[in-house]
């Protein structure tokens, strides 16, 4: 979790002035961590601190704000009758075009109460400099610090039919994955595509793996078996975290002595996962897309699980 700035530079430049609505610190429980922020303009918004009665009177709050910058204290209980009987500090900032500029850092340290920067700031600054450690978003000694949001992961995937749109739908919102979406033409995209998603049309896909990161992982579902092959081929030459192929049982065992044939050894080739998804959703394409995502997300939620039990 971090300041994600491209997707503020993304509000600003379309909708100009926008207020961006940030958790800076929680005592007792809260429907949302420090660090989750919402965007609000004139006649919108965008992300979630937690939705209720909490986000609606934040984002009418945010829409009559003057000041630059704004902390403001909520018992989630007594003041506004939700469940979680925590408190929160909301800060809330004015940001257009010029505003933006000042945003140049890897960290963002800025004042919300004290104005000279304290030494308790100073040497988490001083530990991201030296260690290359980032500091978790909080609101320390007057101070509020978070992050440039960068995407933790580098998702590559390979068409743009049904699936692939609904893969693209459901996981572009997700902050932690920076995704390349690959096809034949331009054609074959959707008019409108996330700003986050980089759209890369190549007549021959397959020699794109190449420069894919080695950590990257791909989802393979185009139109054609003879493309998902190549592509397959390919994937089994270079490196990757993660590679899965839509299909059958019988599609991928046919796959798989193809991929013999062309010199792969077997156990590379059970690198490969195959079918993808939950089958017992269904074949359409958003059931597909609902059974992918959580297939690619579960082992990474586990491996932070693991982390959070042994820290």
């Amino acid at each position: 979790m971090g300041l994600d700035l491209d997707t503020l530079r993304a509000a600003v430049a379309a909708h100009g002035r926008v207020v961006r609505v940030v958790i800076a610190s929680i005592k007792g429980s809260s429907p949302r961590e420090v660090g989750a922020a919402m965007l609000v303009w004139e006649g919108g918004q965008s992300g979630t601190i937690g939705g209720g009665t909490l986000e609606f009177r934040a984002a009418g709050a945010a829409r009559q704000q003057t000041q630059p910058r704004v902390l403001s204290q909520h018992a989630l209980g007594p003041d506004l009758g939700q469940c979680c009987g925590g408190v929160v500090q909301l800060l809330s900032e004015i940001y257009d075009a010029s505003t933006l500029n000042e945003l140049t850092a890897e960290v963002i340290a800025r004042p919300v109460g004290a104005s000279e920067m304290p030494l308790s700031v100073k040497r988490l600054l001083a530990a991201r400099r030296g260690q290359g450690l980032a500091p978790e978003p909080q609101l320390i000694d007057g101070w509020m610090i978070e992050p440039v949001h960068k995407p933790a992961r580098a998702l590559w995937i390979w068409g743009a039919g049904h699936v692939g749109r609904a893969l693209v739908d459901v996981l572009a919102p997700l902050p932690d994955l920076a995704i390349t979406w690959v096809d034949t033409g331009a054609e074959r995209f959707p008019e409108t595509v996330p700003d986050v998603v980089t759209v890369v049309p190549a007549a021959k896909p397959a020699d794109l793996v190449a420069y894919a990161p080695s950590q990257a992982e791909h989802l393979v579902l185009t139109y054609s078996h003879v493309l998902d092959l190549d592509l397959c081929d390919h994937l089994l030459r270079h490196e990757f975290a993660f590679a899965g192929l839509i299909g059958s049982a019988t599609k991928w065992a046919r796959f798989r002595s193809r991929l013999r044939a062309l010199g792969h050894p077997p156990e590379r080739i059970a690198r490969i996962t195959c079918p993808i998804g939950d089958p017992t959703l269904g074949k359409h394409p958003q059931m597909i897309a609902v059974g992918v995502a959580a297939q690619i997300l579960r082992p990474h939620k586990a491996l932070e699980n693991k982390k959070d039990l042994s820290a």
